[in-house]
């Protein structure tokens, strides 16, 4: 049976037809966008790109801020027979935007005026894009083409054959590439996801099996476009069922942009959200900041509050069991009084977050479920569509620190290092068999056929089965810490952990290479290390710094306020502290905000082996003295 994207929005377009699909803000209030408006707008841009000249099978990609014309201009990609190639508006022209767009061979472009200064930077080193499509209004140079412009141009191919056009589209096949999505690129290089047609509308229908979305839900983008995970679950899921999308306003920069989310949620009323941890992180941050505003007695009643919820909560999955029953009207007074005013600042209609990206903190999860609007995390990545798990609101469908239950259909099994399939509740590798499945990596046979292997992908992911059927990630296998005697370690779950609960550290790697014990790469803090040390200067601040840093490590350690949350043995013996912190600028965070772990440990190779030579290992060493004189000034 056929299930290409094309299948699936035509056939919501037949059911949905007059109902909001998209809401842009234009001036001061959002607009709404019918199933069927966007289908005149996604055919009418699909039947430009073939008077351009573009064919089924050629590669267009898309370097924009979400937008309607984003979700727009892929639909009609496909409607042309095209692949789609969406880019990060966070690449730099320099090294990976230009590696991509070769890469992918791609002939046409679609480009945001806000990004089209990149493009015009490298034009001439991309003899193979033949177009560029302008999203917004600017002045064009020569070889651009305004989208406006192109839909005139749909329109008039439609009237001479838009029978023959619209064949096109609906001639893709499942197995059909539409799109080229590249990974970030945690571990390793990026490399091209192939995903097809049924890769796409499978995973659609296995997550649908998790968590249902009526036809009355919206939801409002705050993730990128480019990334899979808001591709599928944020307007793939919302096409299946009729649902309605809203997508950020775009400011003149980034950090404008970002300053529009909080208003735009008050604005557009959302009954689910798409978050990574980095956000989820930041939306905590801002409540926890609201409530001490309020005052002490305010900040103390909220943290009774919590503290009532989370014991009534217990693990999520056995909420309210027992004798947990008795603090029930307890629980309803603080959300009547507290929690209830949280979620107005997210619309008030507020259900749910879906958690996807890097591991969330079990705190994390306990925090958003007690004040009414859990974050049910999940797992998955690019080469699966992205989805594989996920915790839900359906009964016995979450518990805290897990990524939830497999979708249905799908084979999730955890093998040995010889590919041998072992038993609930024993560690492993993760691998997954499914038609959510990628069909490869873009011209890199090697990646591909060391990633799939006997029908399975091998994620390279270290986790485990419980028998009631909840996966747990521990990380992956490529940031094991490895020590000297070969016993293996997943650090990521202490790493968020520190960063969560120290505000003298900003972000931490720690490694262990078959060392003799393990050290870390520490960026602190500036401004709470400044606080601590008001009348300090010079060296002797410097000193008391690095005092400050090695204490928090301190905490785990035996005897200390957080002793035994992890094994002693890989806990860091020295640290290495850094000026400059680990960004999407210096290629050390990807674009989902994760560390880049093999880049950071290469950049600070010297650094890390200083650390097993006695005068490096010194807390108050030259090194990190240096260092921290240069960040406090």
């Amino acid at each position: 049976m056929k299930k290409t994207l094309i299948d699936l929005f035509e056939s919501s377009v037949a059911k949905y037809g007059a109902k909001t699909f998209l809401l842009e803000k234009h001036d001061k209030r959002f607009e709404p966008l019918t199933y069927a408006e966007t289908r005149v707008r996604a055919v009418e841009t699909g039947a430009g790109l073939a008077a351009l000249g573009i064919r089924p099978k050629d590669k267009i990609a898309i370097l924009a801020e979400g937008c309607n014309d984003w979700i727009v201009s892929e639909l009609g990609i496909f409607y042309a027979g095209g692949v789609s190639v969406p880019l990060s508006v966070k690449l730099e022209e320099s090294d990976d935007l230009l590696f991509r767009l070769r890469h992918a061979e791609a002939r046409a472009l679609f480009v945001s005026k806000l990004q089209l200064p990149k493009i015009r930077r490298i034009r001439e080193q991309l003899p193979a894009v033949e177009h560029i499509v302008v999203l917004g209004h600017i002045e064009l140079q020569h070889g651009e083409t305004a989208l406006g412009t192109l839909r005139r141009m749909g329109r008039s191919h439609l009237a001479a054959h838009e029978t023959e056009f619209l064949e096109t589209g609906r001639a893709i096949r499942n197995e059909d590439i539409a799109t080229i999505t590249y990974t970030s690129g945690t571990t390793a290089d990026p490399k091209g996801v192939v995903l097809t047609h049924r890769n796409y509308t499978a995973n659609v229908e296995q997550s649908l099996t998790r968590i249902d979305i009526p036809s009355w839900y919206r939801t409002l983008i705050i993730l990128p476009l480019d990334h899979c995970f808001a591709h599928v679950v944020g307007f793939y899921i919302m096409i299946a069922c009729g649902a309605t999308v809203a997508t950020v306003k775009v400011g003149q920069t980034p950090a404008e942009t970002l300053r529009n989310i909080p208003q735009n949620i008050r604005e557009v009323k959302p009954h689910f959200l798409l978050s990574v941890p980095a956000l989820a992180k930041n939306f905590r941050k801002n409540i926890e900041a609201s409530v001490r505003a309020k005052g002490a007695l305010a900040e103390r009643l909220f943290r009774f509050g919590l503290r009532t919820a989370y014991a009534y909560n217990a693990d999520g999955y056995d909420r309210g069991r027992g004798w947990r029953i008795a603090l029930a009207p307890a629980v309803g007074l603080f959300d009547l009084l507290l929690f209830r005013k949280v979620r107005e600042a997210f619309g008030g209609e507020l259900k749910f977050f879906v958690g996807g990206g890097a591991l969330l903190d079990s705190e994390l999860q306990r925090f958003f479920y007690a004040i009414g609007i859990p974050m049910f995390q999940g797992y998955g990545l690019s080469e699966a569509t992205p989805v594989i798990s996920t915790n839900s609101p359906k009964k016995h469908g979450h518990r805290f620190g897990s990524s939830g239950r497999i979708l249905i259909p799908l084979d999730v099994r955890i093998f040995d290092e010889e590919g041998r399939e072992l038993p609930h509740g024993q560690k492993g590798e993760i691998v997954v068999r499914g038609e959510n499945v990628m069909a490869g990596y873009w011209k890199n046979p090697g990646a591909t056929a060391e990633t799939l292997r006997g029908g399975w992908l091998h994620t390279g992911d270290m986790g485990y089965l419980t028998e009631d059927g909840f996966l747990y990630v521990l990380g992956r296998f490529k940031s094991l810490l490895i020590a000297s005697d070969g016993e293996k370690y997943s650090p990521e779950g202490m790493e968020e952990a520190i960063v969560d609960k120290s505000p003298l550290i900003d972000q931490i790697v720690v490694h262990n290479n078959q060392n003799p014990y393990t050290t870390a790469l520490v960026v602190p803090n500036r401004e709470a290390l400044l606080r601590e040390l008001r009348g300090l200067s010079g060296r002797e601040r410097a000193e008391a710094a690095a005092d400050l840093l090695g204490a928090e490590i301190g905490k785990y350690r035996k005897g200390g306020v957080c002793a035994g949350q992890f094994p002693d043995r890989w806990l860091p013996s020295a640290l290495a502290i850094v000026d400059e912190p680990f960004s999407e600028r210096n290629g050390l965070v990807n674009s989902t905000m994760k560390i880049v772990r093999n880049k950071v440990e290469e950049r600070y190779r010297e650094r890390l082996d200083d650390l097993y030579t006695p005068e490096g290992k010194a807390l108050r060493s030259e090194k990190n003295i240096a260092a921290l004189e240069k960040l406090l000034g």
